[in-house]
């Protein structure tokens, strides 16, 4: 079957949850690889990777770039759900013959209620889909597929569900649908090098963190390599053919994760001379830092999360405060740039506590920050902690009319605009400081592209501050009964 994988447009900026681990549209334009769908195209000859978001195409072009294929592969994210919906309807409206499959996270935890939500939706599958879709678009009947999801005699038919994909070298490379089907200098991300090129070393993660989407309702907790000879391959191949790349992005869950591996596959990246950037945990230690560095690691990803050492229990963080403080240290020592992630909002927030996270991300004075409010998605378990203390507000709003975060739950004594103006204040506080400001206008006045960049940044995030104030101010004025935690809590 000729298949179209699709990562929809839905708001604008909004790179949807294809190559996201948080979908929602950022403060300033960013857009990640839609790598989970270029795996299974890679399986599928006569198929096409269509990422909407960063290529421009509207929803009415992408109607109509559906019009020639049999088989959609829609990838969908909670906050876009609603406008995946009309998509597909209005693809089916358009050519009837048409087989609608939807995957992603969502479908995974409530595939029912997808499959309810529009008759257009032929099936779902849950969790990995590289070779159910495949075996779909070669003709198996959809009774013989694993973890498929679909109608049968006027109720729902859950096939059992597949293992999950073992031997990751099987896979296709994703370099090469990138190749054949994206324009990749469409794709930046503040942080990152322009242009970049981003793919998995390993699938799964093994931390047990509560609010972290992926590994509880998409890859699992199970982590699963690649062999070293095979990822150094395809590094060879990308820096080989993309003309003018700048860096590769190793968008693991948690690519340092067990030291022997991290440091045998170094030994074998550093013959390839390149730069390249990848996630961490706090927990890495100066010998794999330092081996990580020696073979072009340049920058690390790291969720820090907050600067309170009971938070970081309350989520099963796995790390501690002095841990984050050494790392931190030993990445200074050894020359690699560091952009730490904060959350705002995870349980047992309070304004003390968010008071310790900007402080202590001023401490650790890290290249640059971003602070996100804590996002419950259902089949998390801070959903379910969330949802069992009647904390879930009733409008139940994740984003936005543009896709920007919206608290939908608010604690007692914290309400959601007190959330959404503590961003803020963490933001100004980290980055309206005089060494960062030098910092930054430093790296502008010797690079040209890098002052671009910086002034592009400086207007959308400005824009949306003033957004946000204006929520804030709005919130403030209405009265919102606030929530009770249930007795233990």
């Amino acid at each position: 079957m000729r298949t179209l994988f699709l990562n929809p447009p839905s708001f604008e900026g909004f790179d949807g949850g294809a190559g996201s681990r948080w979908p929602a549209s950022r403060e300033i334009e960013s857009y990640w690889y839609p790598v989970w769908l270029c795996y299974p195209a890679g399986l599928i000859p006569d198929s096409r990777v269509l990422d909407a978001p960063p290529h421009k195409v509207s929803i009415d072009q992408t109607v109509e770039i559906a019009s020639d294929y049999e088989l959609l592969v829609l990838f969908t994210s909670t906050p876009g759900f609603n406008v995946d919906v009309r998509i597909a309807g209005m693809m089916k409206d358009k050519n009837p013959k048409l087989k609608v499959a939807f995957v992603g996270p969502p479908v995974t935890i409530e595939p029912e209620k997808t499959l309810r939500a529009s008759s257009a939706i032929d099936f779902v599958v849950k969790k990995e889909f590289d070779y159910a879709i495949r075996d779909f678009a070669m003709g198996k009947p959809l009774g013989e597929i694993p973890s498929v999801v679909f109608r049968k005699n006027g109720d729902f038919q859950h096939n059992p569900d597949a293992p999950v994909i073992e031997d990751l070298d099987a896979l296709p490379w994703v370099s090469k649908v990138y190749k054949r089907d994206l324009d990749f200098r469409r794709y930046n991300v503040p942080f990152l090098l322009h242009p970049y090129v981003s793919f998995y070393t390993s699938r799964g993660c093994p931390a047990q963190c509560t609010f972290c989407l992926w590994p509880q309702t998409h890859s699992g907790h199970r982590w699963r390599l690649r062999s070293s000879d095979d990822i150094v391959n395809e590094c060879r191949w990308t820096l080989e053919n993309f003309p003018g790349l700048k860096e590769i992005f190793f968008d693991d869950d948690t690519f340092n994760y067990q030291k022997a591996r991290t440091i045998e596959l170094c030994s074998k990246l550093k013959k390839l001379n390149f730069t390249w950037s990848c996630t961490s945990r706090v927990t890495t230690d100066y010998d794999t830092l330092k081996a990580m560095k020696d073979a072009g690691c340049r920058l690390l990803i790291v969720g820090y999360e907050s600067g309170d050492q009971q938070i970081l229990k309350n989520i099963k963080k796995g790390a501690t405060i002095d841990m984050a403080r050494r790392f931190t240290a030993n990445c200074k020592k050894l020359g690699i740039v560091v952009h730490g992630d904060f959350i705002v909002g995870l349980p047992g927030e309070t304004r003390q506590t968010i008071r310790k996270s900007i402080d202590f991300a001023k401490e650790l004075d890290v290249e640059t920050i971003q602070v996100s409010i804590g996002h419950p998605y259902p089949g998390t378990e801070f959903y379910d902690h969330v949802k069992k203390n009647g904390l879930i507000t009733l409008d139940g709003a994740m984003t936005d009319e543009v896709g920007h975060q919206l608290p939908n739950y608010q604690y007692p004594g914290l309400d959601k605009a007190e959330l959404v103006d503590w961003v803020e204040r963490f933001y100004g506080e980290f980055y309206f400081r005089p060494k960062v400001a030098l910092r930054l206008i430093g790296k502008a006045l010797f690079d040209n592209s890098e002052r671009k960049r910086l002034y592009k940044e400086a207007r959308e995030y400005l824009a949306l501050r003033r957004k946000r104030k204006r929520y804030v101010k709005e919130q403030s004025g209405q009265k919102e009964q606030p929530a009770v935690l249930s007795a233990g809590d």
